[in-house]
């Protein structure tokens, strides 16, 4: 067996990982970062990318990704759609934030290339079995490499930024499963299009046939996604036939087609961890929550996490000082609750149930007329989407 020793062990080299990394060495703290993955993987799977205003202050603040606002596309409202009519709520003048579009795997690429430079101990190709030791004041992660050969990483403290699928949240919940967990009786039928945007702004479409997203990626790739049954196969439709169920719920816009390069069927899914720690082990980003993607929550709220986390570590490492990492479970789970609500209720909101009555129909347009005819409704919905002040 190979053994590594470092003052903190990170598991995933997602943006959670990766930013918490790059925090860390700047407060002068060693760490090491192992992902099953190689580098290619990682920067070549494409995830969606809406940035709160906080995410970019804090990539480029603090030199993650110093050119993210240039490359980013900047977006000041969102436009719902419903009823056959579009109503834009407008960021700046409801918050003063706005969004930025940037997406997942271009914010791992400014982070690895980062990191790299600055010598971390990056290693790709790792794959964690599991963590000892966690009520211990040195907990271990027991791991093994692409050749099978054993490796072990003792540290002072260790983070699990390793997904949905976490190896580490045995340490902490007790089991792989162990949180509060919801199922939607729905998913979103995605689609990558090689074509210009259909519209300059992300469109939020509630149709009687269901819900649709007009998303972009690129000034020449985008990213649209239509309400599906979970278990709809991905390959099951024709591209004309992808088209119609795409335009029959954005009535209003005529959507610009294009060669369809990927399709993919994505579930839906809320998950909170039962403990977000014990004793030096921690969880982080989608290893402690998932939300689904309707209020584009899932990378800002890793970031928030490791925000606060940084700030626990620093003091807990550098100055002996528990009182952040005792706290920082309760400040991280009430922006998580709350961005757990937003996110349901966006869902909900947008998206036509299975069993829905005309009650249920009717009373769903009504909420809508609610919140966009209000001026409270829609500083709610820009607030929420643009992202909370972190409580530090």
């Amino acid at each position: 067996m190979t053994t590594a020793r470092t003052r903190v062990a990170i598991i995933g080299a997602g943006p959670a990982g990766l930013l918490l990394s790059h925090l860390l060495e700047k407060a002068g703290i060693d760490s090491i970062v192992i992902d099953s993955r190689t580098r290619e993987e990682i920067e070549t799977t494409i995830r969606a990318g809406i940035l709160e205003q906080g995410t970019v202050d804090v990539l480029e603040g603090s030199g993650a990704s110093p050119s993210i606002r240039a490359k980013a596309n900047k977006h000041d409202g969102i436009e719902l759609r419903f009823a056959g009519q579009g109503h834009r709520i407008d960021f700046p003048s409801l918050t003063g934030r706005s969004v930025y579009l940037y997406p997942q795997h271009e914010v791992l690429k400014d982070l690895i290339e980062v990191r790299l430079v600055a010598g971390q101990d990056l290693r790709f190709g790792i794959t964690a079995e599991r963590v000892d030791g966690s009520d211990s004041d040195r907990p271990r992660v027991i791991a093994t490499d692409a050749g099978g050969g054993a490796l072990e990483i003792e540290a002072d403290f260790v983070v699990g930024a390793d997904g949905s699928r976490s190896v580490a949240r045995p340490a902490v919940t007790g089991s792989s499963t162990g949180g509060y967990f919801r199922e939607y009786p729905f998913a979103w039928f995605g689609i990558l299009t090689e074509a210009p945007p259909s519209a300059e702004e992300l469109i939020y479409s509630n149709s009687p046939d269901g819900f649709a997203l007009i998303s972009q990626r690129s000034p020449t790739v985008q990213r649209m996604y239509f309400q599906c049954d979970p278990d709809a196969d991905p390959d099951a439709l024709s591209e004309s036939e992808i088209w119609e169920a795409l335009q029959a719920r954005v009535p209003g816009t005529t959507l610009v087609e294009g060669p369809i390069i990927k399709r993919d069927v994505l579930r839906f899914r809320s998950f909170v961890a039962h403990e977000l720690r014990r004793g030096r082990v921690v969880l982080v980003g989608d290893a402690a929550h998932t939300v689904p993607p309707t209020g584009a929550k899932g990378m800002n709220l890793a970031v928030a996490d490791v925000i606060l986390l940084e700030l626990a570590l620093r003091a807990l490492l550098l100055h002996n000082d528990e009182s952040a990492i005792d706290a920082y479970a309760d400040k991280a789970l009430r922006r998580i609750w709350k961005a757990q609500h937003f996110s349901w209720w966006m869902t909900s909101m947008l998206h036509v149930a299975p069993n829905a009555s005309d009650f249920d129909r009717l009373r769903q347009l009504g909420e809508l007329r609610s919140v966009v005819e209000s001026e409270a409704g829609r500083t709610y919905l820009a607030e929420a989407y643009t992202g909370w002040p972190i409580e530090l």
